[in-house]
């Protein structure tokens, strides 16, 4: 059996975990061994009786810091000669599809959670290898952005998605945005399903389903296409099929 994808989270509120690694196709991965996920409560670090983890910041100002010593002694504990330290900071880079798949080949991953003020300066000179933003905003710490990161990367994983296909032309697997979908019934309120989707014409659905991927990706996020050249066949499916939706 392949070696299963671990990753190890290091976070001062690990019940915020409680479920989500426990349902859906992650929860299935975890089972079947494919996917290892261990949360871990960054208190098992700090120094006794009161296991303190954050402090005032020097120079004063509002809120906490997360403090050096248990963050740099847990990724230490931890990490190994594979591993990948990432820290969830609104500073790191965005997270984009290229840096899942990165992160999905990995064999070990470790996700420092912030939270309050951020973390001592330190512990990015030290131990961290790459910072990761979801958003650009602000979110109370960085569990829910280990979340994200952790099923986008799951998901990639060789065995996780019983039809590996389906992966292929998701919005942004391929820098562009997914085709519309339809399902039964054929017509609802009077808004019908696309003729060419019934024709069983598959190389002609084929054809569709990328002009709509590329119609849909010009106007919503032209930035995405701005990277790259169409080719000569995706102008012409394009010409061949205007845009189905407004």
């Amino acid at each position: 059996m392949a070696r299963a994808w671990r990753v190890d989270v290091i976070t001062t509120f690990p019940e915020t975990f409680d479920g989500f690694l426990d349902v859906s196709l992650l929860g299935k991965a975890r089972a079947a061994g494919i996917v290892e996920v261990q949360v871990h409560n960054l208190r098992t670090w700090a120094d006794p009786p009161h296991r303190v983890t954050d402090d005032y910041a020097y120079g004063g100002g509002p809120g906490m810091v997360l403090k050096a010593e248990p963050i740099v002694a847990a990724v230490e504990d931890l990490r190994g000669p594979d591993s990948r330290v990432v820290l969830l900071t609104p500073q790191g880079q965005p997270l984009a599809q290229p840096t899942v798949s990165e992160l999905a080949a990995r064999r070990h991953v470790i996700l420092i959670c912030g939270r309050y003020e951020g973390v001592d300066e330190r512990v990015r000179t030290l131990v961290v290898d790459e910072e990761i933003s979801v958003g650009d905003y602000v979110l109370s710490g960085g569990e829910v952005a280990a979340m994200v990161v952790i099923d986008a990367a799951a998901r990639l994983v060789p065995g996780v998605v019983g039809d590996a296909g389906s992966l292929v032309g998701e919005s942004h697997a391929e820098g562009r945005l997914s085709h519309p979908q339809f399902t039964r019934p054929e017509e609802f309120r009077g808004l019908r399903a696309p003729a060419v989707l019934l024709s069983g014409h598959h190389a002609r659905v084929e054809r569709w389903r990328r002009a709509q991927a590329l119609h849909r990706t010009k106007r919503r996020r032209p930035d995405l296409l701005e990277r790259r050249a169409l080719t000569d066949e995706e102008r012409q499916a394009m010409d061949e099929f205007p845009a189905s939706d407004s």
